[in-house]
């Protein structure tokens, strides 16, 4: 990508989410709510005088290398720590393909998975995961975008923005056509992390021609922790942290500290945000049943769904939603499918009703608003 157009790089998506997602019923959120630091401390038992400012620099902090390699089951070496998942997808698409590159991802899909290739001079192409599918990652569809030319695949799992669920058996199969033309895939994990109860073992397991990024942003009220990572082969994972070089010194080492100790409580963690999520799916289940101008796929685990309005426009009708109904959910069109909108399913019980009720008056009111199409004449 010549560099006139790379200075000019931006990602419509977090512009929007930083600056207009905010509502007093946020339902455009994904990750988890906060913890507040004092209910951190107290779950975790973590005492101001545990943490230190500062730490040796150097390539991971061995403490949170060994925590992150124990809780994904692999060796420290192939383990690259990141301040987040969007860090670590952009470390493992810049060592894995050149400029020029051509690079298959998904879609609909999170916008930064395609403007980080983007911007690292790669040229994209597209597969499709299809509404009518249930958003099921299909390996025909892979199969059909793929060349010769194809030096990395990139999936998210859970899908971002369905919640679909990729079973292992079909990401040997999308490894496998990766192999074929010597790519690697790319697997974006953070939202597997909301599988809590569900057994689940990372895509890294399936061969080293894949690559996995994840975090601890999305599913444990972790966020300001910025602990995310990337699991690589060894020497692809030495190629990251050289990059990585360029990017910035050493992390932020308190939060190294409590990222340590944070793994250590996961299960606690997660005990409050599980037992929201459960509540809340049963909700949204009982509200999109009485609700004919919607239509969603909903998985049995994750932070978000996706549904599909079935009339009039979407982006209108998440104008008036939030202007009038001081509720926000996220336009389809920042994952290239206009008729859809994301919403968050995690918010505390009481705001998440209140936001459910709000969703359904600004419905109604849209639906009220819209041109209702003439029905077809009998021929």
């Amino acid at each position: 990508m010549p560099d006139v157009i790379r200075s000019r790089m931006r990602s419509p998506y977090m512009e929007w989410a930083k600056r207009r997602s905010q509502a007093r019923y946020n339902l455009a959120a994904s990750g988890m709510p906060s913890y507040t630091l004092a209910e951190f401390c107290a779950l975790t038992g973590v005492r101001l005088e545990d943490i230190e400012l500062t730490s040796p620099g150097a390539y991971g902090y061995d403490p949170l290398q060994q925590a992150l390699a124990a809780k994904a089951g692999v060796e420290p070496d192939c383990v690259v720590a990141a301040a987040g998942t969007s860090l670590a997808n952009h470390l493992a698409m810049a060592a894995t393909f050149q400029p020029g590159d051509e690079v298959l991802i998904e879609r609909p899909t999170y916008e930064l998975l395609v403007s980080a290739a983007q911007y690292l001079g790669a040229t994209v192409r597209r597969f499709e995961r299809r509404f009518e599918e249930g958003f099921q990652l299909n390996p025909r569809e892979v199969e059909r975008a793929l060349t010769p030319r194809t030096r990395l695949i990139a999936v998210t799992n859970l899908h971002n923005p369905s919640s679909a669920l990729t079973a292992d058996g079909t990401l040997r199969e999308i490894g496998e056509l990766a192999r074929s033309v010597g790519a690697t895939v790319l697997v974006d994990e953070v939202y597997l992390e909301a599988c809590y109860a569900a057994p689940w073992r990372s895509a890294f397991h399936l061969g080293n021609h894949f690559v996995v990024t994840s975090s601890l942003t999305k599913a444990y009220g972790l966020s300001g922790l910025r602990c995310g990572w990337v699991l690589a082969e060894p020497a692809l994972a030495r190629a990251m942290w050289r990059l990585n070089d360029l990017y910035g010194v050493n992390a932020a080492h308190p939060a190294e500290r409590l990222s340590v100790v944070a793994i250590a409580h996961l299960p606690a963690l997660a005990v409050r945000h599980r037992t929201a999520l459960e509540r809340n799916r049963q909700a949204v289940q009982r509200f999109l049943d009485a609700r004919p101008d919607l239509q969603a796929v909903t998985p049995a685990h994750g932070t978000v769904l996706f549904p599909r309005l079935r009339g009039g426009n979407v982006e209108d009708f998440c104008r008036l939603l939030r202007e009038r109904y001081e509720t926000s959910v996220v336009p389809g069109s920042f994952f290239e499918a206009p008729q859809h909108f994301r919403m968050f399913l995690g918010a505390e019980t009481a705001s998440f009703s209140e936001g459910l009720l709000r969703l359904g008056a600004a419905l109604d009111e849209h639906a009220s608003a819209t041109p209702r199409r003439p029905a077809t004449a009998p021929s």
